[in-house]
């Protein structure tokens, strides 16, 4: 290492040079602020080099949207950093609509040299504690670098194993071999029912004698949830197979023991949604495709943080802090706490967003600045005309439903615009929490019931609650109260606001100011 870059403090430490590592390291350098990422690896997006296993992203990289306008292309780009230069676009570095993992490796560090962002690579992370304020953080050799602010952005970098009996005998995702001529004519278990399940299921089809997928819980398809961690449409041609009995089995089971017989293995399983029945069934082969969690252990007993959602994430306050730690943060998808299985924060078409919040946090935390802000006109069909404007451009709210949220604060007779507040980080802002306030989101239906393709269109008579698909919803807060909400009808092309739908949105605007005079009087 050259010992004249080498740095012992520094006041924001990033801890992975991963996408939402480098994102936060580009906003630091940006604001001019001290900062240093340390990777254990030698490149940027050491996670891509080997997962997903079969090398096909998910992340979407939809290049031609028919519109010229880059703030709406990013809601079909979800791999690219946001940035300054258009050349930093996905889409330069791959014409694929779901693209080879290679390619993010090669992005990431594209943007890392482009940006000549301050990265300290082969620093492996042994332990890190805390003394006097400040976290001190040692690699395996023996280097230790102090910080004021420790930002984790490792993402849920540790397999998850589960504890049956007998999980010894399993064959793991992340070590497994991904060539189907291994498994000629095998009867595979695969315990896991999510992307990766269905991702190494769709990869074995071809060649195995039959193939049981299981999982305790009921499947969840992307396409009736409208979350994008849920199976992907591009995974699950195994459902085919299996609805048409072409020898494989999905299951709502859970595995409680897998033993040894012979030269097979024997699964014993507990149906879930049969009553606790239970069988067994032989196999040649058990696949474990049980995700990954966040890993503590490298902190000590004076700074780990709390866990929550099984232990697979680090619980956070409202504004990606840790709930234990003072001035530990976490970004990328560790964020993915405050909003789990319910916006994208685990994914970088959202944490992008997240990350960028979170440096107007850090701006109002730790200099004692305002969240950015622009005054608008309080007349209600001029504020509509404003609030469906930025709503038929604006990506980050359309990446982040329901947890990104425009304020409109109201105060004496002025009006002002606060955008991409995080609804959990409103009560921890004191003048937010106080404010009369309008709160714009764009959000899915609440109602997961239905099927998907064959929901009914409700007219305008209806109101917009009846929504399945994303579309605007404003609400008026008194302080910690909510007053009332409106939705906006949902449309086939996103494009909410004819003449109807604003008036609609202003008669609510209008009453909200008048619920305000009369709470002022």
């Amino acid at each position: 290492m050259n010992a004249k870059r080498w740095r012992t403090e520094v006041q924001y430490l990033i801890i992975g040079a991963g996408p939402a590592g480098l994102q936060l390291g580009y906003y630091l350098k940006n604001a001019k602020l001290d900062y240093l990422i340390i990777e254990r690896d030698e490149t940027p997006g050491a996670f891509f080099k080997r997962f997903p296993r079969h090398r096909k992203l998910i992340s979407i990289n939809k290049i031609y949207t028919g519109s010229s306008i880059p703030e709406v292309n990013l809601r079909w780009d979800w791999n690219s950093l946001l940035c300054d230069d258009p050349a930093l676009l996905f889409k330069n570095f791959s014409r694929d609509y779901f693209p080879h993992a290679d390619t993010m490796v090669d992005y990431l560090k594209a943007f890392a040299e482009h940006y000549q962002l301050s990265v300290e690579y082969g620093f492996d992370v042994k332990v890190i504690s805390k003394r006097n304020g400040k976290f001190h953080v040692h690699d395996k050799s023996g280097r230790v670098i102090e910080a004021r602010y420790l930002i984790v952005a490792t993402g849920r970098s540790a397999p998850y194993l589960p504890s049956f009996p007998g999980v010894e005998h399993c064959d793991r995702y992340w070590d497994v071999s991904t060539e189907p001529s291994e498994f000629i004519d095998k009867r595979v278990f695969i315990i896991g029912k999510g992307n990766s399940g269905f991702e190494t299921a769709d990869n074995l089809i071809a060649t195995t004698s039959a193939i049981f997928l299981a999982g305790p819980n009921p499947m969840r398809l992307a396409w009736k949830t409208h979350y994008v961690g849920d199976v992907r449409a591009v995974n699950n041609n195994f459902l085919d197979t299996f609805q048409l009995k072409s020898q494989n089995a999905l299951l709502a089971a859970e595995v409680e023991r897998v033993s040894r017989e012979g030269s097979q293995l024997r699964v014993s399983i507990r149906h879930t949604r049969a009553e606790d029945q239970r069988r067994d069934i032989l196999v040649d082969r058990v696949i474990l495709c049980t995700g990954f969690r966040f890993d503590s252990s490298i902190f000590d007993e004076s700074c780990r943080p709390e866990l929550t959602l099984g232990e697979h994430l680090p619980k956070l306050n409202g504004d990606w802090g840790s709930a234990n730690v003072p001035d530990l943060y976490f970004a990328g998808t560790l964020m993915h706490a405050l909003d789990y299985k319910e916006a994208y924060s685990g994914f970088i078409h959202g944490f992008r967003y997240n990350i960028l919040s979170l440096m107007r946090i850090f701006a109002v935390t730790h200099f004692g600045h305002d969240w950015p802000s622009r005054p608008v006109s309080r007349d209600s069909r001029t504020l509509v005309g404003t609030i469906f404007d930025r709503l038929h451009n604006v990506s980050s709210l359309f990446q982040s439903p329901g947890f990104l949220t425009d304020l409109i604060t109201l105060e004496g007779g002025a009006a002002a615009l606060y955008e991409d507040v995080p609804r959990t980080y409103v009560p921890l802002n004191a003048y937010f929490a106080k404010s009369q306030r309008l709160q714009i989101t764009l959000e899915f239906g609440t109602d997961k019931t239905q099927d998907s393709f064959s929901t009914v269109r409700y007219p305008f008579s209806k109101g917009g609650e009846q929504s399945t698909f994303i579309h605007p919803v404003i609400r008026f807060f008194d302080g910690s109260d909510l007053v009332s909400t409106h939705h906006v009808l949902q449309h086939l092309e996103n494009q909410w606001g004819n003449e109807h739908a604003k008036g609609l949105a202003a008669n609510f605007i209008d009453d909200c100011f008048r619920v305000r005079q009369s709470v002022a009087s």
